[in-house]
Order: C-alpha cells, then structure tokens, then sequence
C-alpha cells in the first residue's frame, strides 16, 4: 500500500549532490586518529558528532584494541566540530565490551538516544601482558590478535539525554547467524515506516576457509552484509536468511527510510568507492540506480587533493528527509587519518 506522497521512484543521486570541502569540513586531532563518524541534530539545537579515535601512540590498527568513542558539538552540520569528551572506551576484562569501543552510529527513537558500538573480548582465553601487546600488532595478523577479531559483537549505549550518562548492557545484542558468521561489527540502524527497526550488520561469508590458518588476503571475498529485525532498538534482533549484500568485499554500510520515496537507502565502501543500494521492503536489496556515489579522489575548495589511501565508513545525516551531509573517514598516503563531512546541496 502506497503512503500518500511516496512515489517509490529511484532517482536520488549523491553523487550529484556532492559539493566541495574546506578545512572545517574536516576534524583531525594530534593525539589520536579520528575515523567513523555520526550525526544526530540534538534537542539543544546543535549538531552531536559521535565519532571514534584511536592513539597515535599505540597506533591505527589499536581500533581492535584500544578504540574509544568521542563526543563533539557544532553549530552547522558540516563543521567545524569541537571534541568534548570520551563517552565509550572498554571495560575491562569483565565485561563482554573488554577491550574497545568503536564504529559508532547515534540515533533517537523515542525520547532516547542510542549509541550503537562495535567491542570485543579475549573469550576463554585469558591475556597476559605480553599476549595483548601482540594482540595489538600492527604488523603481521597472529593468534592473539585473531581472538580479539573473532569475538567482535555489537553492542548499544542508551541515555535519555545527549550528553548522557550512558547505559550499557551485560550481553551483546547480535550474534552471527544466517548469512553471516564469527563475527558481528559495523551496525546501521533506522526506524521502520510501518513499526520497529531495521539494521544493516557485517560478519564474514559462512564457511570462509582460512587458508594454513592465516588471514586472509584483502582481496578475498570474505565480507557479508546482513538485514536484522527488532520491535526495539536494543532488541532481540533476528537475522533474516538473504543477505543485503554477499556478492562483493564491501563494509560500513549505512541506512535510511526515504519517506518522500518510499524506499530504504544504504551507502557502503567496496574498496575503492562508495557504493549505494536500495530496497523498497528493507529485505530484498539491490544496486540503486545512481550506485556510485564517491571514488577515493577528492579536491577541497583551495584545489588541493585528498590523497586518500582509504576512504571508508560512509554515513548519510538526513534532516526533514533531505540528506545533508556524507561523513567519511580518511587514511592519507602520509599515515594521517581523520574524519570528513562533505556537505551535499
């Protein structure tokens, strides 16, 4: 049944929307690496970034280890934003979220704020000083940093106010199942038009053989993307059986319902670009019509480039059913990371 004023026609373009940035489009700190990001519009009037760092001292790859979640505030959308504080870190050894806090999606539903997370754990497997320190590497993959990547889950934060306290749960709230498998990361949550909630979830590809037990390779097709259902934010969450997308090495996905559409959108890194997809139901998922959204390439309003190693963790804020802005995170050639908001007109 059609709601009044949808027309269930593909026909948003981002890649059109795209506009130029400038140097407050970009938030980047000397300490730590700044990477994913979101944005929710708060009941103050001003614009809450919720976004994850990881210390330069330990290094990039500590995002498995020593993530945290920070919190910052702007005026307009697009920047320029001021860190305020650290909001989620791990919490130690007890907990199931040990070890980190990172990927991070904010949303409200309801008069509550939810602050969706990526953790992990060492499992049975108890660490000795020396052990974390490998799992920490930043070289080559070993069987310590293997545990803390296998017992990756989701986790959420809730508050009743922006700027907390935050509310964290015992258990996770999504295991692996269906068309995903070992691991769950990367959540994108969004309100359904007719009641509850949708996400979009990352695991690895079921059966995926680890080749001599070593990890595998960058270009091997291990990466799923699967839908999960709730009648609440915080859940039980089901996996549905079909995959959104289980034919390309794609992460990161983002979601939301386009009302004026009639349809579900979500944004995702493949590698080397943003791709977007699209899905009337928010079961049955497809390429949208205007699927490339962004390459690596980008040049500011000064005519510089972004020499972006990795452009990744897309996210889309949409204000009054307009989408306003495209956060990514950027890896520079010369090892800075940082993250962007590229204002879409």
């Amino acid at each position: 049944m059609m709601i009044c004023g949808q027309s269930h026609k593909d026909d948003l373009n981002l890649a059109d929307k795209i506009s130029e940035v400038r140097e407050q489009n970009i938030l980047q700190n000397p300490d730590y690496h700044n990477w994913g990001s979101s944005i929710i519009k708060g009941e103050d009037g001003k614009y809450h970034l919720f976004y994850a760092q990881m210390s330069k001292k330990i290094g990039f790859k500590s995002w498995l280890t020593d993530g945290v979640v920070s919190h910052a505030t702007s005026d307009s959308v697009a920047g320029p934003y001021l860190h305020k504080e650290i909001v989620l870190e791990g919490r130690g050894p007890d907990y199931w979220d040990a070890y980190t806090a990172h990927n991070p999606r904010i949303k409200f539903f309801d008069g509550k704020y939810y602050l969706y997370y990526m953790s992990t754990n060492s499992g049975d497997w108890k660490f000795s000083e020396e052990e974390f320190e490998q799992a920490r590497s930043q070289g080559i993959p070993n069987q310590f940093r293997s545990i803390v990547r296998m017992n990756q889950r989701i986790g959420v934060a809730v508050s009743e106010n922006i700027n907390g306290p935050w509310e964290r749960f015992d258990k996770p709230i999504l295991e692996p199942s269906g068309p995903i498998s070992k691991i769950t990361c990367n959540p994108a949550v969004a309100k359904r038009p007719d009641g509850g909630y949708i996400m979009i979830v990352r695991g690895d590809k079921p059966n995926v053989k680890y080749a001599n037990g070593k990890w595998p390779g960058p270009n091997e097709l291990i990466r799923s993307q699967a839908i999960a259902l709730s009648d609440s934010p915080v859940g039980p969450w089901e996996i549905q059986p079909k995959p959104a997308v289980g034919n390309l090495n794609s992460e990161d996905p983002a979601i939301w319902y386009d009302n004026k559409r009639g349809r579900y959108y979500g944004v995702y890194h493949a590698f080397g670009y943003m791709g977007m997809i699209t899905s009337v139901d928010g079961l049955n998922w497809e390429n949208a019509k205007h699927y490339k959204v962004l390459d690596k390439a980008l040049t500011k309003a000064d005519g510089t480039q972004i020499m972006a190693n990795r452009l990744e963790r897309p996210f889309i804020y949409v204000e009054d059913g307009v989408a306003k802005v495209m956060t990514v995170a950027v890896f520079e050639e010369n090892k800075n990371s940082y993250s962007l908001f590229i204002p879409l007109d």
